[in-house]
């Protein structure tokens, strides 16, 4: 069975500043480098990627972070947003969810939870990582 998640950008940030490979995010991550998931975007969150992962304060080398970006749109599917009427802490934050709706069977993952609907489609990469090993 494909796999369809959108990665919020905190799991990007989180994988590639995190010291041990261990961890859920960097193997979330890695899920979706491998072509184990099949990433979910548009130019929204694209760009979005794009804004953050290049901010000097995270110092990230430019040739790994266009490197992710590229493999993100060579692998991905480049979804429409699916409208909801849900409410959001951040407004920045609705076309993760929307993109999400936009594929069957799709997930949303975030370490920031609680800015999103009670839905099962949004998990924590831990959650994320479980449903994985459940559907092989």
């Amino acid at each position: 069975m494909k796999v369809y998640a959108v990665f919020d950008t905190n799991i990007l940030v989180s994988a590639l500043i995190s010291r041990r490979s261990d961890t859920a995010v960097v193997l979330a991550l890695e899920t979706m480098l491998s072509g184990e998931v099949i990433p979910l975007y548009n130019d929204e969150i694209l760009q979005e990627y794009e804004e953050v992962l290049h901010r000097e304060k995270f110092d990230f080398p430019e040739s790994l972070v266009d490197a992710i970006i590229c493999q993100i749109k060579k692998d991905g599917i480049a979804s429409e947003r699916i409208h909801t009427d849900e409410t959001f802490p951040d407004l920045t934050d609705i076309v993760f969810y929307e993109v999400a709706l936009s594929k069957e069977d799709s997930f949303l993952v975030t370490g920031n939870i609680k800015h999103f609907p009670m839905n099962p489609i949004v998990v924590t990469p831990s959650e994320f990582l479980k449903l994985i090993e459940k559907l092989e």
